[in-house]
């Protein structure tokens, strides 16, 4: 079974599983795919986190983010006046992107099948040409300045768009590796655009990092996500405050919102001060840090502190194959098409995660040669307390991915049978003024009016609530916004099986299975 955002992408990673490839094989190929058709979330100028589940073993979590350039200064951003990275234009904010090693990882540990029939699907579509879906053709006028493949302004959902260059990044992966891309005409190009941010020892070193996952029992299930550098240790912390404070079952009930979002605020308030690369998520998911969250989601909104949050731009898959194995993969450009910089030789976008990097002094997410920025991508894999599959999880949504994976979860682990039912349901998510978008780290340490985002059922269920806890409610959401909401997709067990959905938010979405 494949789920993704692109029926493309879908169809191209179910084709893997007929021809007795993995479901990391699929997963690889369907992103692969999106790479090319959908820039403005993904591609191979940004960075990867995968989670594998094998039965009869604890899930491991490939860790794919890119690391900063030798040559970047914090000390030369200060003095150009600079409290926060750079958002868009300026590579110092471009790590060296780790999708394409995070491939090569993913291949080498869980692939069947042969690299040239991964990749394949992928190379077809750009050279043969897609259609324009339409958040690719809404987004497009981002980058008009750029002009890469005939991606820009004027560019119409339905129309044809070929990436021959891409195409042809793709082709020298598979003839020559990782070394191919990164020793190869995207590494030439990307020097080129750094001018001394990035040397060529930073484009020897592949990134990818299989690492222990960030574990923790919630609702009678064991949850599995991504360790620091992600913030994917939120999602179980918000659970764990749901589930020892009583979530009730009625979400009309208004402490189902107080509960929740409290949780959402209470244990993502310190996250500036407590997430950086070298964080222990044993620490970090312990019992004081557990307990604290908990009393202070018990006591909110009394003497609260605001956290910034944003939707973000990004994919997720999800594939399951018939030995039971599954991938939870999520892959990004961080912003829309990142930093709004494109390596001239393949015209690859190139990412801007590194703006979760800090400024100030000292701090240990600082930015420095080597280092890795904190990251929102929050892959999920859940399993019973012996290690049995019970779902594959994720969502797009930059800093809001946990509380959107908290619903979503709740939701399921609290007895909810159908996947697409589940998906359907209304969501909402928190807002700051001024939020640029993945800023993990704002300069007034996250003060500022929280209002809640939603659609207009969910205004219908928690209007009230959210009056009754000081939010505003944004009054411009839309009924199915996909920007606003994430795009999620998930593979469940069910007493008829396994269920799989994508996204209904988006038009092309596609959930398929062999």
């Amino acid at each position: 079974m494949v789920c993704t955002v692109d029926w493309r992408a879908t169809d191209a990673g179910v084709a893997m599983l007929r021809s007795g490839g993995s479901a990391a094989d699929a997963a690889l190929d369907a992103n692969a795919v999106l790479a090319v058709t959908c820039p403005h979330l993904c591609g191979m100028g940004g960075d990867l986190w995968a989670i594998v589940h094998e039965p009869g073993r604890e899930p491991r979590v490939l860790n794919a983010t890119g690391r900063a350039g030798s040559g970047v200064d914090p000390d030369a951003l200060r003095a150009r006046g600079l409290a926060q990275m750079p958002l868009r234009g300026d590579p110092v904010s471009v790590t060296v992107p780790g999708c394409v090693d995070g491939w090569e990882a993913l291949a080498a540990a869980y692939g069947r099948l042969a690299l040239d029939e991964v990749l394949a699907p992928a190379i077809g579509v750009a050279e043969d040409g897609f259609a324009a879906g339409e958040l690719l053709a809404a987004a497009a006028v981002l980058v008009d300045d750029l002009a890469v493949d005939e991606i820009g302004t004027g560019l119409r959902e339905g129309d044809t768009v070929r990436r021959s260059r891409a195409a042809g990044a793709l082709r020298a992966i598979v003839r020559d590796g990782r070394d191919g891309f990164y020793l190869g005409a995207f590494g030439r190009g990307l020097l080129a655009v750094g001018g001394g941010v990035y040397s060529e020892p930073d484009l020897e070193r592949s990134p990818a990092d299989w690492v222990a996952p960030a574990a923790l029992d919630v609702f009678e299930r064991r949850l599995w996500t991504a360790p620091p550098s992600s913030q994917g240790y939120l999602i179980p912390a918000i659970l764990h405050v749901a589930d020892t404070l009583g979530l009730p079952d009625d979400e009309s009930d208004p402490e189902w919102l107080r509960i929740l979002v409290g949780g959402a605020l209470g244990t993502g308030a310190d996250r500036p001060t407590l997430l950086h690369e070298h964080a222990d998520a044993r620490e970090l998911l312990g019992e004081a840090n557990l307990a604290r969250w908990t009393e202070r989601t018990r006591r909110w909104p009394e003497g609260s502190t605001t956290l910034s949050t944003t939707a973000g731009d990004t994919t997720y898959l999800c594939t399951i194959d018939e030995d039971g194995m599954a991938v939870s993969l999520i892959q990004s450009n961080a912003m829309d098409f990142g930093s709004h910089l494109a390596e001239p030789e393949t015209g690859t976008f190139l990412h801007n995660r590194g703006v979760g990097f800090s400024l100030e002094p000292g701090h240990p997410a600082e930015l420095g040669p080597g280092r890795r920025p904190p990251s929102t991508l929050s892959p999920v894999m859940i399993t019973d307390t012996e290690g049995k599959l019970v779902a594959v999880a994720g969502t797009m949504g930059g800093d809001s991915q946990p509380q959107l994976m908290a619903q979503h979860l709740v939701r399921l682990l609290r007895g909810a049978v159908d996947p697409a039912a589940l998906l359907d349901e209304p969501r909402w998510m928190l807002a700051r003024e001024g939020d640029r978008g993945f800023d993990l780290w704002p300069s007034d340490g996250g003060s500022g009016v929280c209002r809640l985002v939603t659609d207009p059922d969910g205004l219908a269920r928690w209007g009230a609530a959210a009056a009754t806890l000081g939010f505003g409610v944004d009054p411009t959401a839309q009924p199915w916004s996909s920007a606003g909401f994430g795009h999620a997709h998930l593979i469940a067990r069910t007493d008829d099986g396994w269920i799989g959905a994508a996204e209904p938010r988006v038009p092309e979405r596609a959930a398929a299975a062999v």
